[in-house]
């Protein structure tokens, strides 16, 4: 192995010239495609299946990308390269990794077994090296664009440069998700010569043949978004056939067909070839006079012969591979391509019969009853495998621990203020007081950075970029918002594409554990768009990325906006997340100490992600009653990040109203109404209802670890009574806490579409207003 001189990468120009090199590489290809389709047929046919559920596994996908798979890993990596391989194909990156010595061979037979292999790749579950989880369609696929981002951005922090290329195996039916698209055209994109997408064309989705999948239309999609764009399309066998008299009329008949026809053509005896090959149009004579001088097994290899099948084909795309620019390799395959099933249109989740397997054994030259035969070290596939693996293993990286958060910056806000405005002073406060923690803040927005109040942090800190860019604002007096494009900068503006910026902000929470550098990454988005981002944030969160989500603004206090841009169940979501603390602070206090609490848990091995739901309503802040003894300040502080506090304490309470975000003054108003009626309440006012559910499923004994001291705080059995609970969001949020003390509960929310208007009107139609809250407390109390 050699180093290429143009971009110092390894490459086998010498020895893999030799027919002997592609030989032994193509034995490897061989032996992973055995090995592949060995762990399915085992979890499926061989394991005892107790349950009657169909365990599946993809055989026909996996050996689609098979040759691509091996031609990247025994030819093409560095360490320091990442890939993210496409769901379907995890057998294919096990069996790799089996080889390489990475991977026991107990876990072989534990494919979508508990404990074992995963059924989709998975950093955080699976028992070998795995680069990105993948599993839900378009996010492993974008996963390594937001990847390359965030090495990039580590490099700034730690000072160090070590930056590889960064591949997605894509399947062809993937690039149906729109998220793809929004990804690829993203302008930081465009400067990340890093990245390189193989598309496993197959044209197979899991129903089907797809009959429009065209290369020319996707190849010209990349293209417009200055991709470079390398197509693999024949092999050496059937190049070497079209290079014979007849051969260009064989080629554009091959082009212009269709999918499905092509398709068909895969079954196909070499009678059968010789009779539909050559079509009707012009040139077919032609055609058929060339095939008719093949032998019928030629002929039937050369039809299969596409370039994604061919290792010389695809060892040759890399060489192109221009790294100033991104680059997509379209590369033609057959699903399926060597098993019994090889074409067949409905072969996506097809398994061998155990006749198809011991057919496959006795080809491949494989022993069915032992199946998982490593090659010989002397050997030379043994010999290449072996400094193949030395060259990609990987030093522990030295993690870097997190930097201390500060809890509390000692200021108490007075005046009127909303939460969201308190995002973004704490950023300013967070950069003068604790500067080394602020240099590990990254926020990220599709678009809406001055709407959302990070106006002030981003002329602090500026924009990332790869490259400087001038301000050609910088000398406008009445630009107020600064827009200082630097690779040093720590606020990343995207697109209007909120998918993009979960997928971001869980790689950017992702570099603790890949390059041992954590980070803080924020991201602010509307708050009804987070249902659109919830999915891949999730599976961001389940990959290991940790991250803080600002959904602001937030619920019907947006009332002149209208129903579409109010938000119902996002506070629910943040309490059904697993791997996330959701909060929705009431006050500029509370947003402070959750933002700086939710900070303190990132970047770390027991790290959890957040999700902070912010309102754009003034609320007096003489309200929150910020004790001034500075005891009782960490007191309410410790209650505020644990999930709630109590606002207003009354003797002989008759009712506690139990509140939360934008309507505590509502609450605390109603109070008021029925005090002066002699029915005297308690407020207290929730933090996060996800904190105290878990508070009360760890005092049920159901959650082990959960600390219930808050609940005694909070609502102490001694003072239980009627209870009403009202919130901007979906009453059920809240209606779990009448169980603490099994109280009569009334639960008021929002749970239809909202109306335009003012506040109060709104408030009004949802039932959430004070007059709804002092009805529902009288009712509750009768």
């Amino acid at each position: 192995m050699t180093l290429s001189p143009v971009n110092d990468r390894p490459v086998f120009d010498a020895p893999l010239n030799k027919d002997s090199n592609l030989n032994t590489l193509a034995a490897i290809e061989q032996r992973v495609l055995w090995l592949s389709t060995s762990i399915i047929h085992h979890a499926n046919r061989v394991r005892l299946n107790t349950s009657g559920i169909k365990v599946g596994g993809h055989q026909a996908s996996s050996a689609s990308i098979a040759t691509i798979m091996t031609s990247l890993w025994f030819g093409q990596l560095r360490s320091e390269d990442r890939v993210s391989v496409k769901p379907h194909a995890s057998p294919v990156l096990h069996a790799i990794n089996y080889l390489l010595g990475s991977l026991e061979e107990k876990y072989l037979t534990t494919l979508r077994e508990f404990g074992g292999l995963q059924s989709y790749p998975s950093r955080s579950k699976d028992p070998d090296p795995v680069d990105y989880s993948t599993g839900s369609v378009g996010i492993g696929a974008t996963a390594p664009i937001w990847g390359a981002i965030s090495r990039r951005y580590t490099e700034t922090v730690s000072g160090k440069s070590s930056r590889g290329r960064q591949y997605s195996l894509v399947g062809d039916a993937e690039l149906d998700e729109g998220a793809v698209w929004e990804a690829v055209l993203d302008s930081n994109v465009g400067d990340l010569g890093e990245i390189v997408w193989i598309v496993d064309l197959n044209r197979q989705s899991l129903d089907r043949v797809v009959p429009n999948i065209a290369a020319g239309k996707i190849e010209r999609l990349f293209t417009a978004a200055g991709w470079q764009v390398i197509t693999v399309r024949f092999g050496q066998l059937l190049e070497n056939l079209m290079a014979r008299s007849g051969g260009d009329a064989l080629r554009q008949r091959i082009v212009d067909m269709s999918n499905p026809e092509y398709q068909r053509l895969l079954r196909c005896s070499a009678g059968e070839l010789r009779d539909r090959l050559p079509g009707n149009g012009e040139g077919c004579d032609g055609i058929a006079e060339l095939i008719a001088g093949v032998d019928d097994d030629t002929l039937i290899r050369a039809i299969k012969n596409l370039g994604g099948h061919d290792l010389a084909a695809l060892r040759n795309a890399y060489s192109q591979i221009d790294d100033t620019k991104p680059t997509a390799i379209i590369a033609y395959t057959v699903k399926g391509n060597g098993l019994p099933t090889e074409g067949h249109p409905q072969n996506h989740s097809s398994l061998l019969t155990v006749e198809q397997y011991q057919e496959l054994a006795d080809r491949l030259g494989e022993n069915a009853d032992a199946p998982w035969r490593r090659f010989d070290p002397s050997s030379a596939a043994g010999q290449m495998i072996e400094s193949i693996a030395e060259g990609l293993r990987r030093d522990t990286e030295p993690s870097v621990a997190p930097p201390v958060i500060p809890t509390d910056f000692g200021r108490t806000p007075s005046g009127t203020a909303t939460t969201q405005a308190a995002l973004g002073r704490a950023l300013l406060d967070l950069k003068r007081a604790a500067p080394g923690v602020a240099r590990r803040v990254v926020t990220v927005s599709p678009d809406v950075s001055s709407s959302t109040n990070l106006a002030g942090w981003v002329n602090k800190v500026g924009v990332w970029s790869v490259q400087e860019r001038q301000n050609w604002f910088s000398d406008d007096a009445e630009t107020v918002m600064h827009w200082r494009e630097t690779p040093t900068g720590q606020h990343i503006e995207l697109g209007i594409a909120e998918v993009n910026l979960v997928g971001l902000i869980s790689e950017l929470g992702a570099t603790w554990s890949r390059w041992g550098q954590p980070l803080f990454p924020i991201g602010v988005l509307y708050d009804p768009f987070v249902e659109r981002a919830l999915e891949p944030w999730s599976y961001g969160i389940y990959a290991g990325g940790q991250s803080i989500l600002v959904g602001t603004p937030s619920g019907v206090t947006l009332a002149p906006e209208g129903g579409a841009h109010q938000s119902i169940k996002t506070p629910s979501i943040g309490l059904e997340q697993p791997g996330c603390t959701s909060y929705e602070p009431a006050f500029a206090i509370d947003a402070e100490w959750t933002l700086l609490a939710s900070m303190s848990q990132l970047g770390r091995p027991d790290g959890k992600s957040a999700y902070l739901r912010l309102s754009t309503k003034p609320v007096d802040q003489q309200l929150a009653a910020v004790p001034e003894d500075p005891a009782a300040r960490e007191r309410r502080r410790r209650q505020v990040v644990a999930g709630g506090y109590v606002l207003r304490s009354t003797v002989d309470p008759r009712a506690t109203i139990v509140t939360m975000g934008a309507l505590v003054p509502e609450a605390l108003a109603a109070s008021e109404r029925l005090a002066a009626q002699g029915t005297p309440v308690d407020v207290v006012c929730i933090t996060s209802p996800g904190l105290l559910y878990e508070a009360l499923q760890g005092r049920n004994g159901q959650e082990a670890n959960a600390p219930t001291w808050i609940l005694d705080q909070i609502l102490p059995s001694e003072r239980a009574v009627p209870m009403v609970t009202v919130l901007d969001g979906h009453p059920h949020t809240l209606a779990f806490l009448a169980g603490v003390n099994q109280v009569k509960s009334r639960n008021l929310g929002v749970s239809h579409f909202g109306q335009a208007g003012s506040v109060e009107d709104v408030y009004r139609y949802h039932g959430i207003d004070v007059d709804s809250i002092v009805r529902a407390t009288l009712d509750v109390v009768a």
